[in-house]
């Protein structure tokens, strides 16, 4: 007989509900059996931290006097364009944002030391961003140019909102090419000179929960060191690919969209990140609690480094060209001994996301529930796929003649 959340969370209250890491859960349902485990544990925390481009935040930066219409005319924060279609005073800036004079890669490889990811970290932090805006006049907004300094402390909300966040599984990124290659996998060396990945592993949350059956739109998470909430299914969700018998994806597949108050989190876990060549982003912190209901999930969230694999995939052609072939398969125990083979060669491999912070999130998180601090909640709706009929079918790309 299963549990509920509802009888969880009691237990929570109680300060009597068991609660562990994915990476402690490994270890005990090794020695007890799935269905033991599943009678003694409440909750497994997962975690991860890195990159996630698709994040960015809204802000309403309140009214000046005289007031203005920030859409329609130019409008940046410390230099950094956003975008400001919505209303008079609220703007979204993304991670990837840049400034319009940053040389990007003009001279090659830029450095983009400045951009989206780095304005939200620095809001996060506390200090003063500083608001530059044109617009074109109105009889209700009659100012034209405005250059403030805004704080987090005062605006009236601030948002953090990621469409794509919690990838379940990714690419290992190598380079086949004779030149080394910049990308958002980081530097890439020629000839398969070094193999970049990025994901916790079995700590990564949609790989604890691999076809969605507990995490959904509403599921109350850790976010950025604050609390959040999965607010829908993330952009490229792909839940339909090929898996491995533990249900563990082989190639890219769920994404989460996520949101929360940008005013409870910490710069520890929101941090602007530079990519040589490529670009900005946001190295962005999530935890996500596991109820553990039956002897399924307890199943799932004992799944192990040694039983996650992904695909190695060529950067420098079949990627940027939308081929889809692999040069081979590495699981995550195999990537963080810090060498695979590929190819017949030994190439070192490196992680772009913290396994040591996404430790610290999960155990971070479970603090919380033991203390009685963190309830979960029971998601209001199922992603795609979560349903065993749902048969996913790819999104139809139309092509397009390249540019220079």
């Amino acid at each position: 007989m299963g549990k509920t959340i509802a009888e969880i969370n009691e237990k929570i209250k109680k300060g009597e509900a068991v609660v562990v890491t994915a990476e402690e859960m490994i270890d005990i349902v090794k020695e007890k059996g799935a269905k033991i485990a599943a009678q003694e544990v409440d909750v497994v925390t997962t975690g991860t931290f890195g990159p996630m481009c698709s994040s960015g935040a809204y802000l309403n930066v309140g009214h000046t006097s005289p007031k203005i219409k920030l859409g329609g005319g130019r409008t940046t924060l410390n230099g950094i364009e956003v975008y400001a279609g919505f209303a008079a005073v609220d703007v979204c800036i993304g991670a990837t944002a840049l400034a319009q004079d940053d040389p990007k890669n003009k001279v090659y490889p830029g450095e983009f030391k400045y951009g989206g990811g780095h304005v939200i970290q620095d809001l996060v932090e506390g200090k003063d961003i500083e608001l530059k805006a044109t617009s074109y006049g109105t009889d209700c907004y009659p100012s034209k140019k405005i250059n403030n300094l805004i704080n987090l402390k005062d605006l009236n909300e601030a948002v953090l909102f990621n469409p794509r966040n919690l990838y379940q599984n990714y690419n290992i990124a190598v380079n086949l090419s004779n030149k080394q290659i910049y990308t958002y996998m980081g530097t890439l060396k020629p000839n398969l000179g070094n193999a970049n990945y990025c994901s916790a592993g079995q700590l990564s949350p949609l790989l604890n929960d691999p076809f969605y059956r507990t995490i959904g739109i509403g599921t109350k998470i850790f976010l950025g060191g604050g609390v959040g909430y999965v607010s829908w299914w993330g952009t490229q969700h792909n839940p339909g690919v090929k898996r491995a018998d533990n249900g563990t994806p082989l190639t890219p597949a769920g994404t989460a969209a996520v949101i929360g108050d940008l005013k409870q989190m910490d710069g520890k876990w929101l941090k602007g990140v530079s990519f040589l060549g490529y670009g900005a982003t946001l190295s962005v912190g999530i935890g996500v609690p596991i109820p553990i209901l039956n002897e399924e999930m307890a199943q799932f969230t004992a799944v192990s480094d040694e039983d996650i694999s992904a695909s190695i995939v060529d950067y420098s052609k079949a990627y940027p060209e939308g081929i889809s072939e692999s040069v081979g398969r590495a699981t995550y125990a195999e990537l963080k001994s810090g060498k695979i083979i590929i190819n017949g060669k030994q190439v070192t491999t490196a992680g772009i996301s913290s396994y040591y912070k996404a430790k610290e999130i999960a155990e971070e998180l479970k603090s919380w529930i033991k203390k009685g601090d963190f309830l979960l909640t029971e998601a209001v709706a199922q992603f795609p796929g979560a349903d065993s009929d749902y048969k996913f079918k790819p999104m139809k790309i139309r092509e397009l003649k390249g540019g220079e």
